[in-house]
């Protein structure tokens, strides 16, 4: 009995151990296969994602051109602002001239116009003192005119009736803008005999106070006598 049981025994160790030993293989199969499949799988994978790869560079090439062409769009805005920043400052500064210039023209013109302005007073004061002594020498011509003078050759001449030395009758010449008369042509001494008349004297502008026995006229010329 005890042969039988251990011989049975022995036939059962057996057998558990064959059949531990093929699980132990099955088990390592299944793991080999698992990792046959996961390596499959990972493969399968990367193949699947390795045309996926152009698509990306594709997009990463685009985002590089968009920004280059946003970076060139940049540096042109700038050059343009630049540029109308530049053109700008020139206008301004041309404009600037331009009124510059014109502020001194108008400032020399205002001075030339400032100095005809004080010209034309002056003008006008001259002209204002010339009628108004062209109004006095003309009421002094109607005066003499109406006390009987004589009108030669544009000199009037007047012969006083009043007895006066030659001083006294030169003075009451000067007194009237006058003087006693200078005879420098024949024309002229030919009209005094004709107004004097029958007059036996009068007096001329002749004298030798200077020098005694050197006789000149009143405006310190020399005596000459007329032919």
């Amino acid at each position: 009995m005890s042969g039988i049981v251990n011989d049975s025994m022995d036939k059962g160790s057996i057998m558990d151990t064959e059949d531990r030993t093929e699980r132990i293989v099955d088990i390592y199969i299944s793991a080999e296969a698992v990792r046959d499949m996961k390596h499959k799988k990972d493969t399968e994978e990367f193949n699947t994602a390795k045309p996926q790869t152009p698509q990306n560079t594709g997009s990463d090439g685009v985002k590089i051109r968009s920004s280059r062409a946003a970076g060139v769009c940049l540096v042109l805005l700038c050059v343009l602002l630049l540029t109308a920043v530049i053109v700008l400052c020139v206008l301004i500064y041309t404009k600037s001239t331009n009124y510059t210039q014109e502020r001194d023209q108008l400032l020399i013109r205002n001075e030339n116009l400032t100095n005809e302005r004080e010209l034309l007073i002056l003008q006008n004061g001259n002209l204002t003192k010339e009628r108004d002594q062209l109004k006095s020498e003309k009421n002094d011509l109607q005066k003499c005119l109406a006390d009987g003078c004589k009108c030669n050759q544009s000199s009037l001449y007047f012969i006083s009736s009043e007895m006066k030395s030659w001083t006294e009758s030169r003075r009451y010449c000067r007194e009237r803008a006058a003087d006693l008369i200078i005879i420098n042509n024949k024309e002229e001494q030919d009209f005094v005999k004709i107004i004097t008349g029958s007059s036996e004297y009068f007096w001329i502008g002749l004298t030798d106070l200077e020098v005694e026995g050197r006789w000149k006229w009143v405006d310190g010329s020399n005596m000459t006598l007329p032919g």
